[in-house]
């Protein structure tokens, strides 16, 4: 086998199509961008962009779409070894509007089913999942088969070893409903939470690291105070618990006892999506070169905020050159 992947990340994958226009409802929007997307994709070019090693595990239609993506990854320094196409599933494209500084509404066309969604058990190179020094997984890819079972036997495979992330990555209309609604009828999701908490409790025993926004926590929890919910992650497995909190900033909390309370790094917002993703490979990027809690989060922080001031998601993550500068302004 090849030497052990800095990083292998697994779920989501497509194109976002971006408006060129900003404060402009979609109906009205003229021009669009075309970019590689997908959160778990953009954790990896993240990662990369920072000088690691990584790769994607996910699935493409067998259209122009699909080769546009496979050249994206190649583009930006991804092995794109385990990303194939399946036959019969379009490649999902994602549309947003952007309203800065904080209203980014997404329209995800992923039907009939996501390629993404139809990774199977027996497709997986478990032993380079396993040697993975670090392996990332999404709570998207807990809420159908055949990728649940696929996401679990990942996760099995790697028994704990090295650093496994759980992005708790909550996205109520991949679990019963529809436009950003639950099955229940609402924004909150109570009945998308419900159906989806026995599945992230499930992958939690098998992480090592948490991290989400308190939204994302609460599903796996049930509680929303941001220390509350840390420990709770902790008591359900994790080392390492890390709750972004908006404005407030980012908790971090270890179970040996250390924590770290940093706050955001204002910009001036263009487009909050994908700050999410450069966050989470920077989180990688700290975690592989073993620092300490805050200079990790103010570093993850940072890279966060450089994409949140630009326009796209995988084209915008910033190189750790562009990170230093940032951080040595401020």
């Amino acid at each position: 086998m090849t030497e052990p992947y800095d990083l292998i990340t697994m779920g989501r994958i497509g194109v976002d199509i971006y408006p060129l226009q900003t404060g402009v409802p979609l109906a009205q929007v003229e021009t669009f961008g075309k970019f590689l997307g997908g959160s778990a994709t953009n954790v990896a070019v993240a990662a990369a962009r920072l000088g690691r090693r990584t790769a994607v595990i996910s699935r493409t239609g067998r259209d122009p779409f699909g080769d546009y993506l496979h050249q994206a990854l190649r583009d930006f320094g991804v092995d794109d070894r385990w990303v194939t196409p399946v036959a019969g599933l379009p490649t999902p494209v994602t549309f947003c509007e952007i309203f800065p500084p904080d209203d980014f509404p997404l329209y995800f066309y992923r039907r009939p089913k996501a390629p993404d969604l139809a990774i199977h058990p027996e497709e997986l190179d478990l032993a380079a999942v396993a040697a993975a020094r670090i392996f990332w997984i999404t709570g998207t890819g807990l809420c159908e088969e055949p990728s649940r079972a696929a996401t679990m036997a990942a996760l099995e495979a790697r028994d704990r070893r090295g650093t496994t992330v759980f992005d708790l990555d909550w996205r109520p209309m991949f679990w019963g409903g529809e436009g950003g609604a639950s099955g229940a009828g609402g924004a909150t999701g109570a009945a998308a939470r419900a159906a989806a908490r026995p599945y992230y409790e499930a992958a939690l025993r098998h992480a090592t690291v948490a991290v989400g926004n308190v939204d994302e926590a609460e599903v796996a929890t049930g509680l929303r105070d941001p220390k509350a919910c840390a420990e709770a992650l902790l008591d359900q497995g994790v080392e390492l618990a890390v709750i972004k909190q908006g404005p407030k900033g980012v908790l971090a909390v270890h179970r040996d006892g250390r924590s770290a309370e940093v706050p955001p790094t204002p910009v001036e917002v263009v487009n909050g999506l994908g700050a999410g993703d450069a966050f989470g490979g920077s989180l990688c990027h700290g975690l592989l070169a073993g620092w300490e809690l805050e200079p990790m989060m103010r570093h993850a922080n940072a890279a966060g905020a450089i994409v949140a001031s630009r326009l796209a998601c995988s084209s915008a993550m910033p190189t750790a050159a562009e990170v230093e500068e940032f951080l040595a302004a401020r």
